[in-house]
Parts: C-alpha cells; structure tokens; sequence
C-alpha cells in the first residue's frame, strides 16, 4: 500500500452581501466570504491538501477563478470534483485533519454538521474528518474579523494488488 500525505491552506475575505458557506452549511453571519465561488474556505484548503497529496497541483489549476462555468458554483461540486481526480489515480481518502481560523462566528455547534455533509460527500466515515476551530485571539485579519482561513492535512493511500 502507498501512503501521501496532503496540506492546504486557504483565506477568504469577509465581506457584506455574501452568504458564509463553511464546510458545506450556510452559517447564518452578517457577513459572507468573498470569493469567484461560494468561497467555502475549508472545503477549498480540503481540495488543496487532496490534490497535492495525489500530486495534482491545486484548486486553481484544476477550478480556474477566470473560467465562468465556475462563478458562484457550490464548493461542494468542487470537492466531489476533486475526489473523483483523485480516485483517476487510484487514490483513497485515509483521513483528514482540518482547522478553521475565525473570530465569529463560533463554530462549536456547527462541526458535526461539516463532518456529515463532507463525509457524505467524499464516501468516507465521519470519523475520518477531524475539524476543529480557533481564534487568532483577536490578531491579524482574522482577528480583525477581516477574514476566515483554513489548513487541512490528509491522507491518501493506494492499494498495491502487484
């Protein structure tokens, strides 16, 4: 079996008249995240960390913010996308391990509902997403509430039948 591991890093701006999508929910927030998508911080950094892991370059190259098919698509297309390139290598998703930085809104409440829609979407159980939020304790653009980010690692792996 042969075993990749994956990182990815995302950031959006917030912004006024924009819905907040985080790990495929809709979180109600006076603010949205800015973005030629719906700009799903979390599930993008997701994308990253698969493609690189597969050594498929990145969300970009694959899901270009210059091409109009994908203005304002749903970052949940993206992954499925994304997880089906994959798999045209003959990769799996192990695991994923994923942090999202944000000052509001909390996100507590909100992960075992980003677990199951992620889940659902990448045919994997829900124990093998991990997510977890913080705070940049009021520091930087986060702290600012200027922004959200996100990292992710996952792992990949190929079964071997030689």
């Amino acid at each position: 079996m042969k075993i990749r591991v994956g990182f990815g890093f995302d950031v959006h701006q917030l912004v006024e008249g924009r819905e907040l999508w985080l790990g495929g929910i809709l979180l109600e927030h006076e603010k949205g995240l800015l973005g030629h998508s719906d700009a799903d911080v979390l599930i993008h950094t997701i994308c990253d960390a698969l493609l690189g892991a597969a050594n498929m370059r990145d969300i970009g190259y694959h899901f270009p913010d210059t091409a109009g098919e994908y203005k304002n698509i749903d970052s949940k297309i993206l992954l499925e996308k994304t997880v089906d390139l994959i798999a045209s290598k003959g990769y799996s998703i192990g695991n994923i391990d994923a942090t999202i930085c944000a000052e509001r809104p909390k996100l507590k409440t909100h992960i075992p509902a980003m677990q199951e829609v992620l889940a659902k979407l990448m045919k994997i159980d829900v124990d093998d997403i991990s997510i977890k939020a913080t705070t940049t304790e009021k520091l930087g653009f986060t702290g600012r509430e200027e922004g959200i980010s996100a990292y992710a690692t996952v792992l990949i792996f190929l079964k071997d039948f030689s």
